[in-house]
């Protein structure tokens, strides 16, 4: 077993070239079964194993800066990186994070959690490094969609002015940058990345500029070369940029990894872009099969790859069947996703009605724009992206869409904590969406009331945004949803204690509290989150604690709705639950979070027997 042996780097750097291969095969094993149990992104770290062990065998990590984008593909890194053990915890409440975080490891030299980061931050190092003369490298580790978010692209634009020690891998899975382009290609990158080829260069200059007519000569030939690498070689856009370009090459073969990167170790001639393809799921049939189903799983069976499900209708999945119900009775109904169509559960609906999905890859800035140049020109978009991920697209979203008006439903999955941390957690939305003025936000207890909210945004005909959590509701799919009335919240349950609201699924967690209590509380579904029922939270406070439940931070959302509206009002007190606004929310099971955090029912009923009024 070769991966006992290795607690560090250097650990890895002792052994011969040619056990790296049976290390690889190891590193899969703890992988598969790790992710098996714990849950976590396969695909993408499966298709990475090689890459990751040939840049700790190359470069001096951590001097040598090694930046993810995303930190979906960082687990190989992880392993190597003396968390072998720790990685067995992975996601688990106070274990091994699941995305790259310097709190969590030296060796990890961002946090990598959100596409398309890892080009500029690796430029600012490689500025950083030039400027104080420092020889070390800032290597981007760049793929699985990520080079098309506009981030990425901004970086590569500004990659020439700082980047003499910037080195990006481009790991091309099949499902970003085109396929390899043949056996030619590869055969004059191995030249060109060689030592050789550019002491070859270098003294061919020479030798022309001693040459009468050096100058037209060198422009002849260098037009010459330009020519042949763009009528052979992928690489023509990244040279255009200033940027050199070596591949395509074999991501999974050690020995041209080895080669490669070991000639790119001893230059200082970046930027330079190494293009190497690999294959999502390698080393495990499911995943390799279908790729984006075992992209991110919450566990599964290892002998029969059956993925964990809670046997109950998700969200999302309510969401996707709904859609495809309204845009087969609307012809100008339209679907946007960024890159996350099962995500989303927009997958039927790009089979229904295929020829209004658009997924515009991992660009929410550009989703949103686009999905107001649509209704500019008389659609109705549903644009439906995660919470996590709105937050990158507010610019867009105010002024392109709330300013003018523009009736774009946003569907925003994931709102709420969920297992990945504070990366994911989609935490943070309503307290931009909130105070941006004329759009309407929305909340459903279910995915029966989620159905019913659709339709009415669709009705609606202005900006409309459906925060909703990953996962099910507790209510059953048949149940019957009291009508939606504009801005007005719902009381599900009467009494005379003390008043409990409660957002989406968290009614549920209201409901639970209040038979802990025997309060006689009044339980109110707040639905609209804005504009905010302000009157009936007026009308129900006078003599009474009023108490808030909700998925969000303490700060700009249902608990701050209630303050804004009980502001000079009568009332009896005002108790908030939610998750902390003054530190990140770390990664865990939903429900360890929830204990820890005090967001159980039992926690909830404990805190307002020893605090509210009755």
């Amino acid at each position: 077993m070769y991966l006992e042996q290795i607690d560090s780097p250097a650990d890895l750097k002792k052994l011969p070239p040619d056990a790296l291969c049976a290390l690889a095969k190891e590193i899969r094993e703890l992988i598969i079964d790790t992710v098996s149990e714990n849950g976590g992104h396969l695909g993408a770290n499966l298709g990475t194993v090689e890459l990751t062990i040939a840049l700790h065998y190359i470069f001096d990590i951590p001097a040598d800066s090694l930046v993810f984008d995303v930190g979906h593909q960082a687990y190989t890194h992880k392993i190597l990186t003396g968390r072998r053990e720790f990685f067995r915890t992975l996601r688990r409440f106070g274990g091994c994070a699941g995305f790259p975080h310097p709190r969590e490891s030296k060796f990890d030299a961002s946090v990598a959690g959100h596409a398309g980061t890892a080009i500029s931050t690796a430029l600012g190092i490689s500025t950083a490094l030039g400027a104080a003369s420092n020889p070390h490298k800032a290597i981007a580790v760049v793929g699985d969609g990520s080079l098309n978010c506009g981030i990425s692209l901004e970086g590569l634009n500004n990659a020439h002015a700082g980047g003499k020690n910037l080195i990006i891998i481009l790991n091309d899975n099949k499902m970003s940058i085109s396929r390899n382009v043949g056996g030619l290609a590869r055969s004059l990158n191995h030249i060109i990345s060689g030592s050789f080829y550019n002491r070859f260069k270098t003294a061919a200059k020479r030798l022309l500029f001693s040459l009468p007519r050096h100058k037209t000569l060198h422009k002849m030939i260098r037009r010459f070369e330009e020519t042949v690498k763009y009528l052979i070689l992928p690489g023509g856009l990244f040279e255009e940029l200033g940027i050199r370009y070596i591949g395509p090459i074999d991501g999974h073969s050690i020995p041209d990894l080895l080669y490669h990167l070991r000639h790119l170790e001893s230059q200082q001639a970046g930027p330079v872009l190494l293009h190497v393809t690999t294959e999502k799921g390698r080393g495990y049939e499911h995943a390799r099969q279908n790729p984006a189903r075992y992209h991110g799983v919450p566990g599964f069976c290892k002998a029969t790859g059956a993925i964990a499900s809670s046997g109950k209708p998700s969200f999302s999945s309510v969401f996707g069947e709904a859609a495809v119900e309204l845009a087969a009775r609307h012809p100008e109904i339209h679907a946007i996703t960024a890159a996350m169509k099962d995500g989303t559960g927009l997958t039927p609906f790009a089979e229904a009605h295929w020829d209004r999905f658009h997924d515009v890859g991992i660009a929410e800035e550009h989703a949103v724009t686009y999905a107001a140049g649509l209704a500019i020109g008389g659609l109705r978009p549903i644009c439906a992206i995660y919470a996590t991920f709105m937050q990158r697209a507010l610019d867009c979203v105010y002024h392109d869409v709330v300013l003018p008006q523009l009736p774009v439903i946003f569907t925003l999955d994931r709102a709420g904590a969920v297992e990945d941390g504070p990366t994911h957690h989609g935490i943070y939305d309503l307290g931009f969406l909130r105070a941006l003025p004329g759009l309407t936000v929305m909340a459903p207890r279910s995915g029966a009331e989620l159905r019913r909210m659709l339709e009415f945004a669709y009705e609606l005909k202005r900006p409309v945004a459906i925060r909703y959590p990953r996962g099910g509701s507790n209510v059953p799919p048949g149940a019957c949803v009291p009508e939606l009335q504009f801005g007005r919240a719902d009381v599900v349950r009467a009494g005379a204690g003390p008043v409990i609201w409660a957002m989406g699924p968290e009614v549920d967690t209201a409901l639970a509290a209040a038979e802990l209590l025997n309060m006689d509380c009044c339980v109110v579904n707040a639905r609209f989150l804005s504009p905010f029922d302000a009157e009936l939270a007026r009308k129900l406070a006078e003599g009474r604690t009023t108490i808030s439940i909700e998925d969000h931070v303490l700060s700009g959302g249902l608990g701050t709705a209630l303050d804004e509206a009980l502001s000079g009002a009568p009332h009896g007190g005002i108790l908030h639950f939610g998750w902390p606004a003054d530190r990140p929310v770390p990664h865990g099971k939903v429900g360890c979070l929830r204990r820890e955090f005090g967001l159980t029912p039992e926690a909830i009923a404990e805190t307002v027997r020893k605090t509210a009024a009755p």
